[in-house]
């Protein structure tokens, strides 16, 4: 696992901030959270990042966007009952995809970083971004603090 760029772990360069609490479902038998709530976690946020940027809203009828690949680096542990809180933000926008960066943070300290790829197709090729959606991506950059 590669090490995350510093500003990754800083909340104040995720332009989208959700806090969710943890379940006692979500550990493992260690007590810790499991991979699997971190996903979930993630996905949640990730889907309230994108009822902002609306990428369905005015589309094509056989416009669709769906996530290519999705990479969670696990930095520390996480606990129950403690919330998190995560940030989410655009890193990268495409011809047909785009990247969303994402970190999780509990008690002040990140405990995980996530890349998800969201690709748009359409009858099982790529589709261009419309011009619509990339201006509403470009708004929620994720960058550093300054």
């Amino acid at each position: 696992m590669a090490k995350p760029e510093g500003w990754r772990l800083n909340l104040a360069a995720y332009p989208i901030i959700l806090e969710s609490d943890t379940r006692f479902q979500d550990m493992d038998i260690n007590g810790h959270l499991n991979n699997v709530a971190f996903a979930s976690l993630f996905e949640n946020a990730r889907v309230q990042l994108h009822r902002k940027a609306r990428p369905w809203a005015d589309r094509p009828d056989n416009e669709r966007t769906m996530v290519a690949s999705v990479e969670i680096n696990y930095l520390r542990e996480g606990n129950f009952p403690a919330p998190v809180t995560i940030g989410s933000g655009i890193g990268r926008i495409g011809n047909s995809s785009w990247v969303v960066v994402q970190a999780m943070f509990q008690n002040g300290q990140c405990i995980g970083t996530c890349d998800s790829v969201i690709v748009c197709r359409t009858d099982n090729e790529a589709k261009l971004l419309r011009s619509e959606l990339v201006a509403e991506l470009e708004e929620m950059m994720a960058k550093p603090a300054e």
